[in-house]
């Protein structure tokens, strides 16, 4: 019978504290480390004091397309791209730093963190599905989280026009387009690349 690596083991144990400290749910945790369940469970008990929620992970696309989700997805998947391009990240280690970005880029202007990370994680596996794509925006040219097999030719974001009433929710309070358009010109990742930009 083999033995399980210890060195292994301390990492998956590891990676997965770090997951349950960023919020992810149980069966993100169950698909990224093959730690079993009942150890998932009391490692999650253990760092937050209570049992992880119950219930599906998001499955529909369309959460990731409203107004203000859409420009906080964006963020992170063009942060997340960056990274796999260029900083020679793959995999859930892409999807933790970009999320670290992400989270260190909204504070710095002051916003709420709209995206949490295990929508964040659904994001990536939907782009990996091709049910989601980024589309140039035809007036700033930066690049948005649409549906994938859609028409874009004319597609404008919603930092260019924001719906009505956008601004008007509770959580858009902390977030309104006025404070969100310097994201399309300003670095998230430390390099000279707009965060929204290809």
């Amino acid at each position: 019978m083999r033995t399980k690596s210890v060195v292994l083991e301390a990492r998956e144990i590891q990676l997965a504290i770090e997951l349950i400290e960023l919020g992810a749910r149980l069966q993100l945790l169950e698909a990224e480390t093959s730690l079993s369940r009942d150890r998932l469970i009391k490692l999650y008990k253990e760092l937050k004091g209570a049992s992880p929620p119950k219930g599906m992970l998001p499955f529909s696309t369309d959460w990731f397309v409203t107004w203000l989700p859409n420009i906080h997805s964006s963020l992170f998947h063009n942060i997340y791209r960056h990274l796999v391009q260029y900083g020679g990240c793959q995999g859930i280690e892409a999807i933790v730093k970009a999320y670290r970005l992400y989270l260190e880029h909204v504070e710095l202007h002051g916003w709420e963190a709209v995206l949490g990370f295990t929508r964040a994680w659904t994001l990536v596996r939907f782009f990996d599905s091709k049910m989601l794509q980024m589309t140039p925006c035809t007036r700033c040219g930066g690049h948005f989280v649409t549906h994938a097999h859609e028409p874009h030719g004319q597609y404008v974001c919603g930092l260019c026009a924001p719906p009505s009433r956008a601004g008007k929710t509770r959580k858009a309070k902390h977030a309104p387009a006025a404070d969100l358009a310097p994201a399309a010109a300003s670095p998230a990742t430390g390099g000279d690349i707009s965060p929204l930009a290809a």
